[in-house]
């Protein structure tokens, strides 16, 4: 399994458990869009049935997510708020080649490198956290996102030569970890 080449800063969990209802309200829309995103790969490479079967359980999973932090928001008082610009997201898209099959790799192990990067930050989250459903429903959700990244690169790895996955996949680490860098800190999954 990959590792990220830059790991958030210690102090991001404090920042996040002191502005909990604003990082809520982003996490539902990262699960949204993720949930859509994994739509999205469905149905731009039906002809793929390993792929849109995978799919097809990742966003069912993305939906429960979706719903669940959801749930956390109305038992706070607070109402699901729609799309969230993600800087993070938005950077990392520049990743993205024109042209398949191209493409199509770098959908999959974008796709990883989010998970992952979410993955160690709930992680680090839970570290922080006191005990409690926010605390349990971060532990589900950092093992679902752990099993997301190692999907997207066996995804990537059916359909592309390994070599080229993993050379790849160093490239939007080095990338990731730069970008990571120059974000500001807002509470936000990413």
């Amino acid at each position: 399994m990959f590792k990220l080449r830059k790991c958030t800063e210690p102090e991001w969990a404090n920042y996040i458990l002191n502005r909990m209802d604003l990082f809520l309200l982003d996490h539902a829309a990262c699960e949204r869009k993720a949930a859509a995103t994994g739509t999205k790969l469905a149905l731009k490479y039906a002809d793929r049935s390993e792929l849109v079967e995978a799919m097809q359980e990742f966003v069912a999973e993305e939906t429960q997510h979706f719903k669940q932090v959801c749930a956390l928001l109305e038992s706070r008082g607070l109402k699901f708020q729609g799309k969230i610009k993600d800087p993070y997201a938005i950077g990392l898209r520049k990743m993205l080649r024109s042209g398949e099959p191209e493409q199509f790799l770098d959908r999959l192990l974008l796709c990883a490198t989010i998970e992952a990067r979410s993955c160690e930050r709930f992680e680090l989250l839970l570290s922080v956290m006191q005990e409690g459903p926010i605390k349990e429903l971060y532990l589900e959700l950092t093992r679902s996102e752990a099993r997301h990244r190692g999907l997207f690169v066996r995804l990537a790895k059916l359909y592309f030569p390994s070599k080229d996955v993993d050379a790849r996949l160093d490239e939007f680490l080095d990338y990731e970890a730069n970008l990571i860098e120059t974000l500001p800190l807002r509470p936000a999954v990413h």
